[in-house]
């Protein structure tokens, strides 16, 4: 059985339905619901993109995605996640990665949200291919051992901050 909560395709992204995934089916059981959206930027290291995309091995991403779940689970046992990331071409202003994270308390809320996208990029398996005026470039996608634990800290760190 799939978690809805956990996507990774060439759907547009609706963070919406990701916000209502999270908040569950008792009013007022949350107290906040924090949302990030990661859109196509026109700039990248002083280089105008025309476009991007990307590209995933969807099983692998779907396992890093539940571990990054887990993740948040353990560290805030009361916040609720929901991610989805794009694949293929997505044009600039485009959303590529949408969150969303509920919790009784705004700090948890904020916090789970901040950790899912340091983990994505720490390690799902999603690759971005960016194209300039002048040529194009592979991006580096995670370079992290799900398991490493130095890894886990600075997300946790940076999530905190």
């Amino acid at each position: 059985m799939s978690d809805r909560r956990l996507a990774i395709g060439p759907h547009v992204l609706d963070v919406g339905e990701l916000a209502a995934l999270v908040a569950g089916d008792e009013p007022g059981a949350h107290g906040a619901v924090v949302t990030f959206v990661g859109t196509v930027r026109n700039l990248n290291q002083g280089r105008r993109v025309i476009r991007l995309e990307y590209e995933a091995y969807e099983p692998l991403a779907l396992r890093a995605f539940a571990i990054i779940r887990d993740e948040v689970a353990a560290h805030w046992p009361s916040a609720r996640v929901a991610f989805h990331h794009r694949t293929g071409p997505i044009a600039l202003g485009e959303a590529s990665v949408a969150i969303a994270a509920a919790s009784p308390r705004r700090a948890d809320a904020f916090a789970a949200c901040r950790y899912v996208i340091e983990r994505l990029k720490q390690i799902a398996p999603v690759w971005k291919h960016e194209y300039f005026e002048d040529g194009d470039v592979w991006i580096e996608g995670a370079v992290a051992d799900p398991s490493d634990e130095k890894a886990k800290e600075e997300a946790f760190r940076r999530s905190c901050a």
